[in-house]
């Protein structure tokens, strides 16, 4: 398959958002990335159910909603009503993943898991066949404009791997500085969901940032 493009609003013009949501509704993008953080599962705190249900009202693209909070369960389906097309949880937040999972699933969205850099991809093999989607966080997760860690293509090739023998099908996402230097050998590495901000944000031709990511 195609490579798909999924711009971070973490990275957007909060003054500006429906700008920012409509600049990625007439772009090539193919999913509209929105990180949820709570404060305490990461430093930093981003948006609420107000703000998803804003960005639903303007956006024509799936929102891709990462949950980097503590306990999700409690929330999987206000994000649900709030507009999510796929909800990501973190494996390290999870206690009973299988059951967050398929709760997701429960209520009609795309169910994926988030790996920290430190997390081993092995703990993912009794997960994997019931997901849609991993992500691997190739920052640590809270803040944009974090660099790149270089051991993120072999963590990723390591999903690709694992995937192919219990599900093959499924995608697999990289979010944390993301843009045109290296997105040609994360695909290669095994992803297929390129999560972009400050790539994108900063540029001073946002579309056509897009776009090179996706033509790559």
């Amino acid at each position: 398959m195609n490579h798909l493009i999924a711009p971070s609003i973490l990275a957007a013009d909060f003054a500006n958002l429906q700008r920012d949501v409509e600049m990625i509704n007439n772009s090539e993008a193919d999913w509209l990335h929105v990180d949820i953080m709570d404060g305490m599962f990461v430093p930093n705190i981003s948006f609420g159910f107000p703000v998803v249900k804003a960005v639903k009202k303007h956006a024509t693209k799936p929102l891709d909603v990462h949950l980097m909070i503590v306990d999700p369960d409690r929330y999987l389906k206000a994000f649900a009503d709030a507009g999510a097309y796929n909800l990501t949880v973190h494996y390290e937040a999870c206690p009973h993943l299988h059951r967050t999972i398929q709760a997701i699933k429960e209520l009609g969205c795309k169910a994926s898991v988030a790996i920290n850099p430190h997390t081993n991809v092995s703990l993912l093999k009794d997960i994997i066949a019931d997901l849609d989607m991993v992500l691997v966080m190739s920052v640590n997760p809270g803040f944009g404009g974090q660099k790149f860690i270089e051991h993120t293509y072999t963590k990723i090739s390591e999903v690709k791997e694992l995937s192919a023998l219990k599900n093959p099908n499924m995608l697999i996402e990289v979010d944390g500085g993301v843009d045109s230097s290296n997105a040609l050998k994360l695909i290669k590495a095994g992803a297929n969901v390129l999560v972009a901000g400050n790539s994108v944000f900063s540029a001073a031709d946002q579309p056509g940032a897009i776009s090179q990511l996706k033509n790559i």
